[in-house]
């Protein structure tokens, strides 16, 4: 069988002989086998170039690797150098941080050991003064109760014996009006001071006087504050004294007019103004424009005089009854300096006394201020001290009862010092 080709210019048939189609093949093997071999030859040329750069790549590669080895155990070495000083400056730190710290507790308790013995000494000489104290109080309180028995002696022949009986019973409970005057002097505004004033007088002379009996006069009504009826031992009314309190800052003139006013309009035997402030013209007490001006410290020797007067007159009217001149005779007995003059002798007495206890009471209370406040600030430096040393010793300090609070959970310290190091794993490679 022959092989035919078409020229494709003419197309013109070729018959291809058996030979022609051997030589055909073999130029063409030929030419397999010559670009076969070039590229074997490439292909072992590229390769010899790859494992050149290959091998270039792993010196690279190994040399990269060693520098960072090395840069590894440099940075290592630094940071272990630099973990090693500042542990050694944080330790040396705290070892003298440490030491301070016990040195200024060592000196706090020489402090604290100096102050308690100057503790201990004040208190002795407190307690020594005291009792020279009380032994000078109880020296003066017997010549003051030999004073007052002896005026009471002297004005036995001059009053009469229901303001005796009056006087005794105030001498004894003089002290205790005095501190009842004095913490009441400070309260509340000047209304709810004049209020306060008002309740002390009703209840003073209620105190002092339980026979008679009293009327207070209602807020907003015109009439003074408080109204005596005066009663003798047998419940006869003998008269009716009006009352009336000013605590202010000043003297008013114009309280008199009114007060007589206010007498005259419940009909009272004697109208009485008792004031913080006294006029010029009074120190303690007196007879002022038909008004009767006293003090405090005056009220019980005033109110005496006046109630023994009242129930004499009454007394005299009932036992002279149609004996006018008697009556008249009393009544400007009453009324005139000469009885003035012996109340002033029964209330001045009174008022001796009191300034004499007022200057004791200030002396001993400011003598006592004294001795408070240096205890105050003994205690003060000594807790301070204790809370000091339980802050440093902890738990192993001894507790002391009084300086301790209740029942303050104690969890332990922290660690004085926290380690440090640098391990492998920590490195930032």
């Amino acid at each position: 069988m022959q092989d035919t080709i078409v020229c494709p210019t003419c197309g013109t048939e070729i018959v291809v002989s058996e030979t022609l189609t051997a030589q055909i093949g073999e130029n063409l093997r030929k030419e397999f086998d010559a670009a076969a071999r070039r590229k074997d030859n490439e292909l072992a040329a590229r390769l010899e170039d790859l494992r050149a750069q290959e091998q270039k790549i792993e010196l690279s590669r190994q040399s990269l690797e060693e520098q960072i080895a090395n840069r590894v155990a440099e940075e290592r070495t630094r940071l272990l150098q630099e973990a090693t000083t500042k542990a050694h400056e944080s330790v040396a730190l705290e070892i003298g941080d440490l030491r301070e710290q016990l040195q200024e507790a060592r000196t706090k308790a020489a402090e604290a050991q100096q102050a308690e013995l100057r503790v201990r000494k004040e208190r002795r000489e407190l307690e020594d003064e005291k009792r020279e104290f009380e032994l000078t109080v109880n020296r003066v309180l017997d010549e003051e109760r030999t004073k007052i028995r002896e005026q009471a002696v002297q004005q036995a022949n001059e009053a009469s014996e229901l303001t005796m009986a009056d006087k005794e019973k105030l001498i004894g409970d003089l002290r205790r009006q005095i501190d009842v005057l004095k913490r009441k002097s400070e309260q509340g505004s000047e209304q709810a001071q004049g209020e306060v004033m008002e309740l002390e007088l009703e209840d003073l002379l209620r105190e002092q006087f339980p026979m008679d009996t009293f009327e207070p006069v209602p807020k907003g009504v015109h009439g003074g504050d408080v109204l005596q009826h005066v009663l003798d031992g047998s419940g006869v009314r003998c008269g009716t004294f009006l009352w009336e309190s000013k605590r202010t800052k000043a003297w008013n003139d114009a309280w008199l007019s009114k007060l007589r006013d206010d007498q005259r309009a419940a009909r009272a035997h004697a109208a009485v103004l008792l004031t913080a402030e006294m006029p010029k013209c009074f120190t303690t007490f007196g007879y002022m424009d038909g008004v009767w001006v006293t003090s405090r410290a005056c009220v019980p020797g005033v109110a005496s005089a006046l109630r023994a007067g009242v129930i004499e007159v009454a007394r005299t009217r009932r036992s002279l009854e149609g004996k006018q001149t008697k009556i008249e005779q009393l009544y400007h007995y009453l009324a005139g300096s000469e009885f003035r003059q012996r109340m002033e002798g029964v209330v001045e007495a009174y008022v001796t006394l009191k300034d004499d206890l007022d200057s004791e009471k200030r002396s001993v209370q400011r003598l006592w201020a004294k001795r408070e406040k240096q205890l105050e600030r003994a205690i003060a430096n000594m807790a301070g001290m204790y809370g000091d040393l339980g802050g440093i010793l902890g738990p192993s300090l001894p507790q002391i009862a009084h300086l301790e609070l209740a029942a303050i959970p104690d969890d332990g310290e922290p660690p004085l010092l926290e380690p440090v190091g640098v391990a492998a794993d920590d490195s930032p490679f």
